[in-house]
């Protein structure tokens, strides 16, 4: 047999047992792809992450991002953590890491004890989701889905999703419903196989909460959704004339797992593009045999 490490962290928080808990696997060189997704449905996280040598040298590493049923192009806090880690193995160079993904390059930036990913691709939108479709999935009523700025759409900048603003009493209310969800699949198949995540975000003061459900692909609902948020800024940007914007999002609050997510947007040569920061805490290590 053969022993593989893995560390454990809470992501986009600053205390332990809050953010989005991700495993990592820093040194993940062969294991196969079978082996993989069985860990990551083994820690039943909403995300587990295998570091891989680069195939472009002058890149910090492959990073293979895995979900409890399949592997994923790109994901927000699966890249803060595991940039938290590399670089405090000192893999970064002048507080810089670049993951190769499926989606694209991804590059790290760490400064001090935040770590901010930049979103693999500009803003794409696709088709909206009818808002009592959406309604009907969360158990809340057609009117409490905002459509004045924006109409439930599908968001994406290396991972979609469909974003949705909501009364911010309604999405405290929300609740997903299986049954509801793999009806709207149906209906609105558009995300992929086994895919409906759900980004429901409300305005709060000065900045937004936000909660994320997609019991299709395993996660019911996530505490901190990176590449959800990115999207989310990228969108809004999108509906000013302004050049860039800095959006504060908590999520996890109602499962009692307090995320704050740092997103930005920015006006490009080729579009929109987006990041996202937080914090990071170590909580668990071990080592795996197989």
């Amino acid at each position: 047999m053969k022993t593989y490490e893995f560390v454990t962290v809470d992501v986009f928080t600053d205390r332990r047992f809050g953010g989005n808990p991700l495993a990592v696997f820093p040194e993940a060189q062969g294991l196969s792809d079978a082996e993989m997704q069985s860990l990551a449905a083994e820690f039943n996280l909403s995300e587990t992450t295998f570091v891989l040598p680069p195939v472009d040298p002058a890149h910090t590493a492959r990073v293979r991002i895995f979900n409890r049923t399949a592997e994923m192009p790109f994901a927000g806090h699966p890249n803060v953590g595991t940039g938290w880690v590399l670089a405090g193995r000192g893999r970064a160079k002048e507080g810089v890491l670049r993951f190769e993904e499926i989606a694209g390059l991804v590059e790290v930036k760490v400064e001090s004890d935040i770590v901010t990913i930049a979103a693999p691709q500009p803003l794409t939108l696709g088709p909206e989701m009818p808002a009592g479709l959406l309604a009907s999935c969360v158990g809340l009523a057609t009117e409490e889905i905002l459509v004045a700025a924006h109409r439930p759409v599908m968001a994406s900048v290396g991972n979609s999703f469909v974003v949705a603003e909501v009364t911010p009493g309604g999405l405290t209310r929300a609740v997903p419903d299986l049954a509801r969800f793999r009806d709207a699949h149906k209906e609105f198949p558009a995300l992929g196989p086994r895919r409906l995540p759900l980004y429901l975000y409300a305005h709060d003061g000065k900045g937004l909460r936000a909660r994320m459900f997609s019991p299709l692909s395993g996660t019911v609902e996530d505490a901190a959704t990176g590449s959800a948020a990115t999207p989310l800024a990228a969108l809004l940007l999108s509906l000013t004339d302004e050049q860039e914007r800095r959006y504060d999002i908590v999520q996890g609050v109602e499962m009692g797992r307090p995320s704050l997510l740092l997103a930005s947007a920015r006006r490009a040569a080729d579009g929109i593009r987006a990041a996202v920061g937080g914090g990071c805490v170590p909580v668990l290590k071990g080592e795996v045999s197989l």
